[in-house]
């Protein structure tokens, strides 16, 4: 375990089955950075696999909180359509200014993390979700921004 994170560390994402997880945990809820408003965290995506282990540095900011309900609320929508040819996929946070998390959702689900700016891998991580997951994911998103303060609530249209 890192030892700059928090014994107590905040997992804002846990996905996982029996056998592996995917987890985005702050590691502190004091903002790295604040501008214009908007808080910059330091988190760490964290993979644990029978098969790979690791971990990489994830930044988001209080708008990528909001675009994770969102994301959520799109993968739990999709799961109501019957007919569809292509598996929804997202990316959270948006790729491109740090490591990322890409959800397809198929059977089973697929997480992929990506560290794309730095060292451009990416493991890919099947996962046979239950049922409950999308609400024990609110549940964490709703101790998240509790723990995080005012500012992290939903901003529904602050992003496309």
């Amino acid at each position: 375990m890192d030892t700059n994170t928090q014994p107590d560390a905040i997992e804002l994402i846990r996905l996982a089955d029996t056998d592996q997880s995917v987890t985005v945990r702050l590691r502190t809820t004091e903002p790295a950075l604040e501008s214009l408003g908007v808080r910059h965290y330091d988190a760490e995506a964290v993979v644990t696999s029978g098969f790979v282990n690791g971990t990489v540095y994830l930044g988001f900011d209080t708008e990528d909180i909001s675009d994770w309900g969102r994301l959520l609320d799109a993968i739990e929508e999709n799961e109501q359509e019957a007919d569809l040819d292509e598996p929804f996929t997202a990316d959270w946070p948006r790729s491109g200014r740090t490591a990322y998390l890409r959800f397809i959702a198929d059977d089973p689900y697929v997480v992929e993390v990506h560290d794309g700016p730095s060292t451009q891998i990416a493991v890919s991580v099947p996962l046979d979700m239950r049922e409950e997951w999308i609400a024990e994911s609110r549940q964490r998103l709703a101790d998240a921004r509790a723990a995080l303060g005012p500012g992290t609530e939903d901003h529904h249209g602050t992003r496309p």
